[in-house]
């Protein structure tokens, strides 16, 4: 057999390089690739949205203490936000903390949100933020098949409890809204029973409504 030979590129030049280490011809070109980091955009922006506590015992309309935080649209963004924001089991009493499609506002009123309705998950005091995240990726990185019904998540702090719910669209798509909730337990490894309520039942209903779908 003949003796194993080392060939190089001609380009890499007289002195052997460490392992990873990027060759540069001297006009700082190569460093300077190596220091730019490509943004991975996402399919849709988000926006977060803040409902702050203290302002939920003024006499104010519904709604109004709900305003945007940030809108993203790459991975990049969401991890810098995500890294720099309070998790749901740090947030006061009382607050909501919503993530959804850009341009969708987080209330009942919203044109895109009328018609369409939300699946909730319950958990105990601290329980949510692993809930949370994992929601949050499964909807930037559109892992659901019917995607394009969804609306946004928010993640709700109460005294005795925390709660997750997905928004959706069209509430009367019942093909729709039962595969987002199969999905949605499947993403979070959740065993129990989860329901659909629809917006307009809940809020015909001051003793809370029924479930719509259940899964």
């Amino acid at each position: 057999m003949a003796e194993d030979t080392e060939t190089r590129p001609a380009s890499a030049g007289a002195e052997e390089r460490e392992e990873g280490e990027i060759a540069d011809d001297g006009d700082g070109s190569a460093a300077a690739a190596a220091g730019r980091v490509s943004a991975h955009p996402l399919e849709n922006a988000w926006t977060f949205w803040f409902d702050n506590p203290q302002g939920k015992s003024r006499a104010v309309a519904w709604g109004s203490t709900i305003h945007p935080i940030h809108t993203f649209s790459t991975v990049e963004d969401f991890w810098s936000l995500y890294n720099n924001i309070h998790h749901p089991s740090k947030l006061n009493v009382g607050a909501d903390f919503h993530c959804f499609k850009d341009k969708i506002e987080p209330k009942w009123e919203d044109p895109i949100c009328a018609n369409g309705g939300k699946w909730s998950i319950s958990c105990g005091k601290g329980k949510s933020d692993t809930f949370w995240l994992h929601t949050l990726l499964a909807l930037i990185g559109e892992q659901f098949d019917f995607g394009d019904e969804i609306c946004g998540a928010v993640v709700s702090v109460r005294k005795n409890k925390e709660r997750v719910a997905i928004w959706t669209k069209n509430a009367a798509n019942e093909t729709a809204q039962i595969s987002i909730g199969k999905q949605w337990k499947e993403f979070l490894d959740y065993k129990d029973s989860i329901g659909f309520v629809v917006h307009e039942d809940a809020k015909r209903s001051d003793k809370g409504a029924k479930n719509r779908y259940t899964v």
